[in-house]
């Protein structure tokens, strides 16, 4: 097994450009995740995976099919370096981003469209709910948190492994999507209809928006049919990630 002890070894310069840098991930096509859990379902799809990178303090476990994968070995001050939650496990894999085809995408019918939702927070929490939800695919439209991010990736807790996530224009989304006769719906307080009075459609599209400034103007003008979540009590607004967890389940189940 390969070890590296420096911390200025060209590989691990990579590793962490990676993580601090969105243009690096965007230009290379690849990221890095950290933590047991996401590794292992990282390499459920290991044509995806390229390294396994595994200090002193842990070891991969016995169970994990990690053949034609290549694992390194890395000392504690690599660890460190690359660790970003305070109680590290010690491994990390570097990953390729998921490519998806035209031919592929033709056939999602039901898809949650993102506009400019900065917190890579909810952005993660998004995926991983619309995962839950069996949508077909997540569009991440200009504005929004990068969905390599490393708060994201823990957020969505392994979910970019079950479902195609992608950066788009969503209004050439929105207009492909029309033209297939999928429903597109919008998030917005004017001229909207509670989601729990909606009929529902075996494809449609949802499009959620920033909190503070919520959906493009031009966008929502492209939308079939505005959507919302009934306030009950005294709070002013829902989180994006709660209120999407409703609508989507809201749509999806009958």
């Amino acid at each position: 097994m390969k070890r590296i002890e420096s911390p200025q070894n060209a590989l691990v310069k990579h590793w962490k450009k990676l993580l601090s840098v969105r243009k690096e991930r965007d230009k290379t096509g690849e990221f890095i995740m950290e933590g047991y859990h996401l590794v292992e379902e990282a390499i459920k799809q290991k044509e995806n995976v390229l390294t396994i990178m595994i200090s002193d303090t842990a070891k991969v476990p016995e169970n994990w099919d990690i053949e034609n994968i290549e694992v390194v070995e890395i000392n504690d001050v690599i660890k460190k370096e690359l660790a970003e939650t305070e109680h590290t496990q010690g491994i990390f894999a570097h990953c390729k981003q998921q490519t998806v085809g035209e031919e592929a995408q033709v056939h999602w019918n039901r898809l949650l469209l993102i506009d400019a939702v900065q917190d890579p927070g909810n952005i993660g929490t998004m995926i991983r709910t619309a995962d839950a939800a069996g949508i077909d695919a997540v569009i991440l439209g200009k504005g929004s948190a990068d969905a390599y991010n490393s708060k994201t990736l823990r957020s969505a807790q392994g979910s970019h492994f079950h479902l195609p996530v992608i950066k788009g224009d969503l209004s050439y989304w929105v207009e492909k999507l029309k033209e297939r006769n999928v429903t597109v719906y919008g998030t917005a307080f004017e001229n909207s209809t509670p989601f729990n009075e909606v009929k529902k459609e075996e494809s449609f599209a949802l499009i959620v928006g920033n909190e503070g400034s919520g959906i493009n103007k031009e966008l929502l003008g492209q939308t079939d049919q505005n959507i919302i979540v009934p306030l009950l009590g005294q709070a002013e607004s829902l989180n994006v990630a709660v209120a999407t967890g409703i609508l989507l389940y809201g749509l999806t189940l009958k």
